[in-house]
């Protein structure tokens, strides 16, 4: 029994620091970036838009992608919001 609590503690403690996640703020939201859509591979597919990263100290741009749909499942798309001193960037998931 000690032991399911223990792990029971651990999943806990593990799931916490996976939704431990950094926001950067910058002054202005870098320029919208326009490409082209490729093809679908299916119409089992939805696109996964473009989406913004923070690396090397700035933001930097990820090319969007073709997902396979999941079941039970809707994409929402990243956005920027206004926050504390400039904007942050709000990335995009899979909602219920």
């Amino acid at each position: 029994m000690k032991n399911y609590v223990l792990y029971f503690i651990i999943l806990v403690f593990a799931g916490s620091l996976a939704s431990c996640r950094a926001t950067y703020v910058v002054r202005e939201r870098p320029a919208e970036v326009i490409y082209t859509r490729p093809v679908a591979p299916s119409r089992e597919h939805i696109w996964i838009s473009g989406d913004w990263y923070w690396a090397g100290g700035r933001y930097q741009w990820r090319e969007g992608h073709w997902e396979r749909r999941r079941e039970g499942y809707r994409w929402a798309d990243g956005h920027w919001q206004e926050a504390r001193g400039g904007w942050k960037w709000v990335p995009g998931h899979w909602q219920r």
